[in-house]
């Protein structure tokens, strides 16, 4: 079982298409902008239409702000980086819904949405930058069309297994242990590698835009308060621990803040 899945994530590896410009690894992506986008956009404009999204408010007007303020940092780097037009195809969209979840998410090609619930724990407007710098990121590295390219690879090991395995008990026994297996050795530490990914390319250009790094361990302690102890084991989640998001955005925020000073940036709100 553990040779099929490892089999499973070198073909990933293997059919990697894409290099991210943030890291210069190649990528696994097999869908184009041209056809994920479409959908994402449709997707964002319905979810709109049937949330309560707060408009005019200090609120509002300051996660567009602050969106702009990133998206626009990212495309400075894109651009001085040999990128230029990498974002072309984008629509960046930053909309705050009224809801109390703590939460914050972007679909593919820059579609954003902070919750209301998440606004008592950022608290401020570099809080925000903190957030949106991860959320901008997913887009900018295309983790959601990775995310789709690793489930249609997953499924393609569930077919190839339910059509080589005849006898019925050992294809019932496969596809227990390559649901696990897959799972845990594939699915969830490639979800945790976008999310560590995110933090590391929003910590980055959060600095560009002018807002202060070292702030973003600081966001993530209030993260954890706020869970009380709540979330499950690392090796069970899609998300990095919080302590290991404080460690990571800790140890990475003089780079960010060298970074940023190669444009400039040598002060931060």
């Amino acid at each position: 079982m553990r040779k099929l899945v490892l089999i499973v994530f070198v073909f990933i590896g293997v059919s990697a298409c894409k290099v991210n410009p943030f890291t210069g690894q190649k990528t696994l992506n097999f869908y184009p902008n041209s056809q994920v986008f479409p959908s994402a956009f449709a997707q964002y404009d319905t979810f709109l239409t049937e949330n309560n999204v707060v408009t005019g408010t200090t609120d509002a007007q300051m996660i567009t702000r602050v969106g702009q303020r990133i998206s626009s940092a990212a495309e400075r780097w894109l651009t001085a980086n040999g990128y230029p037009g990498y974002l072309k195809d984008y629509a960046w969209e930053y909309n705050l819904v009224k809801d109390e979840t703590v939460n914050a998410w972007c679909m593919p090609g820059g579609k954003i949405v902070f919750y209301t619930g998440i606004l008592p724990i950022t608290q401020t407007e570099t809080g925000v930058a903190v957030v949106m710098g991860h959320e901008v990121a997913h887009a900018l590295a295309d983790h959601g069309a990775q995310r789709m390219s690793a489930g249609t690879l997953q499924q393609v090991g569930a077919v190839a297994g339910n059509v080589a395995i005849k006898n019925q008990q050992t294809l019932g026994l496969f596809n227990q242990a390559y649901g696990v297996g897959t799972q845990y050795l594939g699915m969830l530490p490639f979800s945790r590698g976008h999310e560590t990914e995110a933090d590391r390319i929003g910590l980055q250009i959060m600095a560009i835009a002018g807002y202060d790094p070292y702030e973003a361990a600081e966001l993530w302690k209030r993260m954890k308060a706020n869970s009380g102890g709540q979330a499950p084991p690392e090796f069970m989640s899609t998300h990095p621990s919080n302590d290991t998001r404080i460690n990571n955005l800790t140890a990475w925020a003089p780079d960010a803040a060298a970074e940023a000073a190669k444009f400039g940036v040598t002060k931060f709100n």
